[in-house]
């Protein structure tokens, strides 16, 4: 059983930054697309980034593309969000998901962290 295990969510302010990570507790297989949703107040979890499982490409919702990057660490299981220029809109709850392919849909994402909050203030 994987465990994801999620950090670096907080308060900041619009505009600024923050760095989400996401480290598995077991070995995971190169073969394997990581996934970024977030949760709303109020609203369906949606979408924001994935990773293929190369590695290769990257593919983003267009809320957050040109904001966001995703990005991963084979040898410390981990998968990284960078977030600039952060607006009230993102503040949300923030998961990240472990699957068999890239997926914009969380249904295919067999692994699930337990989430972290990001606030953004106006």
């Amino acid at each position: 059983q994987v465990q994801l295990v999620e950090s670096g969510g907080g308060l900041v302010q619009a505009g600024g930054s923050l760095r989400l990570s996401c480290a598995a507790s077991a070995r995971t297989f190169g073969g394997i697309a990581w996934g970024w949703f977030r949760r709303a107040p109020g609203k369906e979890r949606e979408f924001v980034a994935l990773i293929s499982r190369s590695g290769g490409s990257t593919h983003y919702a267009d809320s957050v593309k040109g904001r966001f990057t995703i990005s991963r660490d084979y040898a410390k299981n981990t998968v990284y969000l960078q977030m600039n220029s952060l607006k009230p809109e993102d503040t949300a709850v923030y998961y990240c998901g472990l699957g068999p392919r890239e997926s914009t849909y969380s249904s295919e994402y067999d692994y699930w962290g337990q989430g972290t909050q990001v606030t953004v203030s106006s």
